[in-house]
């Protein structure tokens, strides 16, 4: 399974979002500390959302490594954050569990108060330890994720 997580994260230095959904089992769950989705197709609407909004996002990734059941890998992203115009380099540690051939589990993990900090300036700094901005931030991800789903719907 090293092979579709590496598939994957090509896909991603690529911004072929297609892709990137397509490796995701219809039941598949993603999280991390924005998102918390429950479909393949949640999976693969954000990344197309991430992608197409990250005019300058740049991946890296390293360390694959899976069996049959499970894998993992290092990747970080550069990128200029879209509500606030601050740059940003995520330093994520990804966790994958596979079902059929297919990404059934995928938990992205980072450290959030350095995301905020970079993402969101002062604010982050005073309270990307908190749980209050961690729900404020998840929420505003999610409505964000839901509206450009339905608007891609219609344009599909």
């Amino acid at each position: 399974m090293e092979a579709t997580i590496t598939k994957f994260y090509t896909a991603f230095q690529q911004k072929d979002y297609g892709t990137m959904a397509s490796l995701y089992h219809p039941e598949a769950a993603f999280k991390d500390a924005a998102f918390d989705l429950k479909s393949g197709e949640e999976a693969g609407a954000m990344w197309k959302m991430l992608v197409t909004a990250g005019k300058d996002l740049r991946i890296e990734f390293r360390d694959v490594k899976a069996d049959k059941d499970a894998g993992s890998a290092h990747w970080e992203a550069w990128y200029t954050f879209s509500k606030t115009g601050r740059k940003v380099h995520n330093i994520i540690e990804a966790q994958f569990e596979f079902k059929e051939g297919l990404i059934y589990r995928h938990n992205d993990h980072f450290d959030f108060w350095r995301w905020s900090r970079q993402s969101l300036g002062l604010i982050g700094w005073l309270l990307g330890w908190s749980d209050f901005l961690k729900n404020k931030v998840s929420a505003s991800a999610m409505k964000g994720l839901n509206t450009f789903m339905k608007k891609t719907e219609h344009n599909s």
